[in-house]
């Protein structure tokens, strides 16, 4: 097609509003729930467009109508969400619809035509927000103070980019918290425990979980917020690079995290004898480790981890477990400039590693692992056979995505399949294909829930 049959072409879709007759590109779907349109004359443009999102306010992992109404039958639009962080950075996605016949866009009814993403996706818009700089991840630091704030913008015909001459024709706004109301957070600094715990309101007891996530340190409470809000009471548990803990992770100290497990089932509020953990990367590690020495744990969560240690040994007791060394020989630098970190970790089923497995075969508890078989940080579903072949039989149960990445995350979190973290001199690689991703997230929540539920008991207090 030459130059002026692409003109006429994006002319055709870009000048909608001039009352060029289209075809409608889908057909009328069946009638649903949903309010009355703002009247409409027949061929003429409505005089008013309106979006909302429904609920308004709600917890992050919950999903969320978008309803456009009050549009021209037909009619071409892009709708936009963005946020921005707590640091300022702006994530956005946009996808294009074609009203139906009632002048209506549901992206839970309405396939997108193209955008961010293209097909049928309720949670588009939030499933494919990116950031505006390059590889910055979303991730919610101060969970109790705000929500994250969700802007939703409707644009007449495409909008492939933006600037202050683009102005909506409606837009709103809508809240995204990671606790629920009545949800606390207490600080914890007792002995060398740091860290953060959520309770969900209401008397209890509640069972217990310890939150643990991997290599980048500090302290991250966005999850423990959403399953506290799910009747759990999670300690938000940090291991390094946080107040007065060491910088840097120089060994697996299993004491600490024996500590831990106990400050929580101290609390009044917490139910025992048993609790949970979960982990992601070298959180899983340690959750395993856990697993494996701590008869107190009896649910374990491990997304994308390893069964060995890596990098840094364990010791707990007399007892002393060697690392196997990482091959930064191996490393990639991607076209992007991020690192692909996947050949780093030796093969775990070569003679010299056995001596540095995590002992999985005392493990007394169940352990659900979740794999992204996309995960190019490291080769998560081989170390999840590893571990279920040595564990006792009936304790474990790998659920395996393909086209998921590292980061598996509660739903409606977008992909981060690269980004920067402290101590990398480059961003690194985490793959995932976005989709897929998504899915991965929002099957593998729900069975996590379900999982912890059903080895501590039901949680109570559930919002």
């Amino acid at each position: 097609m030459g130059q002026k049959g692409f003109a006429l072409i994006a002319s055709w879709l870009m000048n909608d509003s001039q009352g060029m007759e289209k075809p409608n590109l889908f057909h009328p779907l069946p009638p649903h729930t949903s309010p009355q349109p703002l009247p409409c004359w027949q061929g003429k443009r409505c005089p008013m467009a309106e979006v909302t999102v429904t609920p308004r306010s709600s917890l992050a992992d919950r999903p969320v109508r978008v309803h456009v109404r009050g549009l021209a039958p037909s009619q071409l639009i892009t709708l936009r969400a963005w946020l921005r962080d707590e640091q300022g950075e702006r994530f956005q996605a946009r996808a294009f619809f074609r009203a139906d016949a009632m002048g209506e866009v549901d992206p839970g009814y309405h396939p997108a035509l193209g955008g961010s993403y293209s097909g049928l996706y309720p949670m588009g818009l939030l499933w494919f927000l990116q950031p505006d700089t390059p590889f910055r991840r979303l991730l919610k630091r101060d969970v109790t103070g705000s929500p994250f704030r969700i802007h939703v913008e409707v644009f007449r015909g495409i909008l492939l980019s933006d600037g202050p001459q683009d102005q909506p024709l409606a837009s709103c706004e809508a809240e995204r918290w990671f606790v629920g109301a009545g949800v606390q957070r207490v600080p914890i600094r007792e002995g060398r425990v740091r860290g953060a715990l959520f309770l969900p309101p209401g008397p209890g007891p509640f069972p217990g979980v310890v939150d643990l996530f991997g290599g980048a340190g500090g302290l991250i409470e966005f999850r423990a917020g959403l399953l506290a809000s799910r009747g759990f009471a999670v300690l938000a548990l940090a291991f390094f690079a946080y107040e007065d803990l060491p910088s840097t992770m120089t060994q697996l100290d299993l004491g600490y995290f024996e500590e831990a497990t106990a400050v929580l089932l101290q609390h009044p509020k917490v139910r025992g004898p048993g609790l949970g953990v979960i982990g992601v990367s070298k959180g899983a590690e340690v959750a395993l480790a856990m697993a494996s020495f701590l008869p107190l744990v009896v649910a374990t969560v491990w997304i994308n981890g390893t069964a060995f240690l890596h990098g840094n040994p364990l010791v707990y007791r007399d007892l002393r477990i060697p690392a196997i060394p990482y091959g930064l020989e191996r490393v990639l630098i991607t076209e992007m400039g991020a690192l692909d970190s996947s050949a780093v970790f030796n093969d775990p089923q070569h003679p010299t590693s056995r001596s540095s497995a995590i002992p999985v075969e005392r493990i007394k508890g169940k352990v659900l692992f979740v794999v992204g078989e996309a995960d190019r940080s490291l080769n998560s579903k081989l170390f999840a056979r590893l571990a279920m072949a040595r564990m006792p039989p009936g304790q474990g149960r790998i659920l395996s995505y393909p086209g998921a990445g590292h980061l598996i995350e509660p739903p409606c979190s977008p992909l981060c399949s690269m980004s920067c973290i402290r101590g990398s001199p480059r961003p690194l690689l985490w793959g995932g294909e976005a989709k897929a991703h998504a899915r991965a997230q929002e099957h593998s929540w729900k069975e996590i829930i379900r999982f912890l539920e059903r080895a501590l008991g039901c949680a109570g207090g559930k919002l």
